[in-house]
């Protein structure tokens, strides 16, 4: 099972926010501007880091040049998401060297484009975001409704391609309190569906619940800043 740290950016810091909530934003910059923070996730043996430019996705800004000097600068993978509504992006981040994208609201808006870019770069660096509410996916930044049951959106773009689905619950993402295992474990039965979980985990045994239903990966974000545990013993205890 992948273990992928975060890195959330707002205003060029390193951010963790609450059910997405701009307005319950903490700053991590007592660790270092967004290049150190993920040279110590480096350093701490991830071999992928996972990047949300909060103001892209907000429509508020864009966190592009920090981006790209983390990506060209660092010996590790990355996988972007925030923003990225238009081709034109996601082959810039291509460019830069970016190992896989992160698709929300581009993906249900514009089947058209999805296809395109599965074409270009192949299903294994396209990860379609289902942010849920319950069982309904939220698009732009979380705020608008998309009227699509997250299984049922799963089927559909499996039909069309897409492999890897990071799964996101909003109710519990930044709040330390456990993943939304309900939906998870219903998820990771869809055949050919690679499932990477994020939102609510606090502690390590929430790690072998997700290994066990079967989710293929797992970002994690403020338990790691919170010093909840770390990501060398998250690394090894996904690998028992």
């Amino acid at each position: 099972m992948e273990v992928i740290p975060a890195i959330d950016l707002k205003d060029g810091q390193v951010v963790r926010l609450v059910r997405g909530d701009p307005r319950l934003s903490k700053s991590y910059s007592s660790l270092g501007n967004p290049l150190n923070v993920a040279k110590i996730w480096m350093n701490n043996g991830a071999k992928i880091i996972h990047i949300v430019d909060l103001d892209a996705a907000l429509g508020s800004g864009s966190n592009l040049p920090i981006i790209e000097e983390m990506v060209k600068s660092l010996g590790v993978n990355f996988q972007v998401g925030g923003g990225i509504r238009s081709i034109d992006i996601a082959r810039k981040l291509f460019s830069i060297g970016v190992k896989r994208i992160i698709i929300g609201t581009m993906a249900f808006e514009n089947e058209e484009a999805l296809t395109k870019l599965l074409e270009e770069y192949s299903d294994e660096r396209i990860i379609v975001s289902l942010d849920h509410y319950g069982r309904e996916v939220m698009l732009k930044g979380w705020k608008v409704p998309s009227k699509f049951d997250i299984f049922e959106a799963i089927t559909n773009f499996l039909n069309l391609g897409v492999k890897f689905f990071l799964v996101t619950s909003i109710k519990r993402d930044g709040t330390l309190t456990s993943p939304d295992f309900k939906i998870l474990s219903k998820v990771c039965e869809i055949k050919k569906a690679r499932i990477i979980a994020a939102g609510g985990i606090s502690k390590l045994e929430h790690l072998s619940v997700l290994k066990s239903i079967g989710a293929y990966g797992v970002v994690i974000g403020k338990a790691l800043y919170e010093n909840r545990f770390t990501l060398k013993d998250a690394l090894q205890f996904s690998n028992k």
